[in-house]
């Protein structure tokens, strides 16, 4: 059930509470400014929107994480909005709650390593190949099926399954972008980079920046906005053309918080970076921004090909096997993946990938180093950066703060690759050991499902050694 908001008007001060019910329906009504939460949307240069939901968990381990994905429903999204309100004593009248945010494809499932037989098998009785592709990192093909008219999705995974036990089979799960309504800046650039003594473009060790290539997954990015005039990131859509454009307001805010250049309004955490970023996504009919688990494995498999050394994800969905095993064969190749921790609460389950073990989960704070309110919590939780009014770019042109671990993840992901630019032979493994070694321990001592190891310290990024 959705919640909704009843604002009692007290002159000259308008008191807004939370209360348990259906949307109010028009009809002598008045107009006032409202705040609503309702189901996951895509963000616009006024909003910014987010999901979620309760998932598989890390800790439960890999078996038994995966069920058939019906109990995962799509979050809900704290937004502005004009509502209208009843004049005292008029009657109320419900109105049906709208439907969720869609999980995954209605009719679809995806799998890896189908035999030419099992395949055969599978078309006969009505499954159809919509499309197919070899990944370099699985040496193997990736197949999305739509399932025979009349057979439920589960059914479909389970016979899908039997023909093909050996193949890794699942849901094609949609996976959403990390944000939440902008919070107020308290100055232009918001304190988020001083909070963790990010170096400045001018004070930054040199060998820091040079030559790293980043690897990101997101919405469209709008290449045209002068925080790219460095031209120093490459775009590549990944999904098919006929499908609608996503919004460009998150790609273009995480992209500039990456690579932005030193000249701008919104200079990059790395500006003399090369960022290579793969829009997996496209605006549903929901209209919010999503990315099938089938894309997500091919934009993995594509950054793999393209030798990055750290990949940034803040985006967030449920477990699904094939994205587990493009996270898995990623990381095998010594890539670090970085995702957000979520913004579905505190009391949420895990996200994925975050939760995944090859992947560093990155929580937010704001510039008091407090929680951020909407942050997801647990023992996946690796570390803990600013994201809660972090200046980047608006979509169109200038900038704008940003709130939501989707903003947060970006400061690691830029720690990671400083890290390997300075000593490009680093290990995964040590680059974890000096990031926790650093960070400032903010929750109970040593790592906590708050701040996992604690907020990272960006004044050791490049000077430590060993």
């Amino acid at each position: 059930m959705l919640t909704t908001l009843k604002l009692a008007l007290i002159a000259p001060i308008a008191a807004i509470a939370l209360v348990s019910g259906d949307i109010l329906a028009p009809g002598n009504m008045i107009v006032g400014e409202v705040i609503g939460i309702g189901p996951a949307l895509a963000d616009d240069d006024d909003d910014d929107g987010g999901s979620g939901g309760n998932r598989g968990s890390r800790g439960s381990g890999r078996s038994g994480s995966y069920g058939a994905g019906a109990g995962w429903s799509g979050g809900k999204s704290l937004f502005p909005f004009r509502g209208l309100l009843p004049r005292r004593g008029a009657p109320r009248r419900s109105r049906a709650a709208a439907p969720a945010a869609p999980t995954r494809a209605p009719d679809e499932i995806v799998g890896l390593g189908f035999s030419p037989t099992e395949l055969g098998e599978l078309t006969a009785t009505g499954f159809e190949v919509l499309e197919r592709n070899t990944m370099a990192s699985f040496n193997a093909e990736v197949i999305k099926l739509r399932i025979p008219q009349g057979l439920t999705l589960e059914a479909a995974r389970q016979q899908a399954r039997a023909a093909a036990p050996q193949a890794v089979i699942d849901f094609n799960h949609y996976f959403r972008p990390e944000q939440h309504p902008d919070a107020p800046c308290v100055t232009s650039d918001c304190l988020a980079r001083d909070v963790i003594g990010w170096p400045s473009a001018q004070t930054g060790p040199s060998n820091c920046a040079a030559g790293v290539r980043i690897g990101l997954v997101d919405t469209a990015i709008n290449p045209d906005h002068l925080a790219f005039e460095a031209r120093n990131i490459e775009i590549v859509r990944l999904v098919e053309e006929e499908l609608p454009e996503s919004g460009r307001q998150h790609g273009t805010a995480v992209a500039a918080l990456l690579v932005g250049s030193a000249s701008s309004r919104t200079p990059g955490l790395i500006p003399g970076g090369k960022l290579i970023a793969v829009d997996a996504f496209h605006r549903g009919e929901r209209q919010d921004d999503r990315s099938a688990a089938f894309d997500l494995a091919r934009a993995l498999d594509l950054l793999t090909r393209r030798q990055v050394q750290v990949i940034n994800l803040s985006l967030a969905g449920p477990p699904n096997l094939l994205l587990e095993q493009a996270v898995i064969k990623a990381g095998e190749r010594g890539i670090i993946m970085v995702a957000a921790a979520g913004n579905d609460g505190p009391k949420a389950e895990p996200v994925y990938p975050a939760a995944y073990e090859e992947v560093i989960a990155v929580t937010a704070t704001d510039r008091r180093k407090r929680p951020y309110r909407r942050a997801g919590r647990g023992e996946h939780i690796d570390f803990a950066a600013p994201g809660v009014a972090v200046w980047t770019a608006a979509s169109v042109s200038g900038a704008r703060p940003k709130t939501g671990t989707s903003f947060a993840a970006p400061f690691v992901t830029a720690a990671v690759a400083m890290m390997k630019a300075s000593e490009p032979d680093l290990a995964p493994e040590m680059i974890h050991s000096r990031l926790s070694g650093h960070a400032e321990d903010l929750g109970d001592p040593g790592k906590d499902p708050v701040f996992g190891w604690g907020l990272l310290n960006a004044r050791a990024i490049c000077k430590t050694k060993s």
